[in-house]
């Protein structure tokens, strides 16, 4: 079996006395597109932050296969970090910069390609479309060549075009075996993307496995079912 990129074993986070993550296990390996999935207030942000670094759990361990994960891993917000004023090109250029790194011109070129963006590398980042944006986020994420990216909700409110461009552009990356850890409410979207889904609801992992294999299990047609099931019975437990 592949090594994991990335192991966290029993995360528990508390804000004042309301416990948001409760002994959450997760592992994600090299090319794994795995899915976060659960209500609003599951705790699926706070898990994500735990894992790249912007909050300490309260107990519990994660362990990277890699030293120094920052320089390893890559991470697109559901809102982009871009800087207008500057050029798409010089967008990422100035993202390579925070890494320590130089954008040659052809790698660059390489990069807005691989994104779907070379028509608009002169362009102003704040007048691209949402749909560029968010592909200008996942290039600014990816501009290292992390192992390990981190996709908050990457289609959200795009229209069917921008969310399928995006899709094949995580699937791509997978294919050439970055591993993807992406949060989504959209279950067509986790069904066509993730090899792996981890259903997180109140803090608790409830479900995780393949998706065929947790439709077989719970007899549920689908996701946005097996979804409905396992937070219905959440709630009413």
């Amino acid at each position: 079996m592949t090594p994991e990129l990335l192991s966290a074993i029993g995360l528990r986070k508390s804000y004042a006395d309301r416990l948001v993550v409760s002994d959450v296990d997760l592992t994600i390996r090299p090319g794994e597109i795995v899915a976060l999935i659960g209500p609003n207030g599951a705790g699926k942000s706070t898990t994500v932050e735990m894992l790249i670094g912007l909050r300490h759990p309260d107990a519990g361990e994660i362990r990277y296969r890699f030293g120094h994960p920052g320089a390893h891993t890559g991470v697109q917000l559901q809102s982009a970090p871009l800087f207008p004023g500057l050029s798409t090109r010089d967008n990422l250029r100035l993202f390579a910069a925070f890494y320590g790194l130089t954008l040659s011109d052809s790698a660059c070129a390489q990069l807005l390609a691989r994104a779907g963006l070379a028509a608009v590398a002169g362009v102003d980042a704040a007048r691209l479309s949402g749909g560029q944006q968010k592909r200008l986020a996942i290039a600014a994420a990816i501009v290292h060549d992390p192992a390990l990216i981190f996709l908050d909700e990457p289609t959200a409110a795009l229209d069917p075009r921008a969310q399928a461009e995006i899709r094949a552009l995580i699937a791509t990356l997978a294919t050439n075996g970055t591993a993807v850890l992406l949060t989504s409410h959209d279950m067509v979207e986790v069904a066509r993307l993730a090899q792996r889904v981890v259903v997180l609801v109140a803090g608790r992992v409830v479900a995780q496995g393949a998706p065929a294999e947790l439709l077989a299990q719970t007899g549920a047609p689908d996701l946005e079912g097996l979804y409905l099931t396992l937070t219905r019975e959440e709630e009413q437990a």
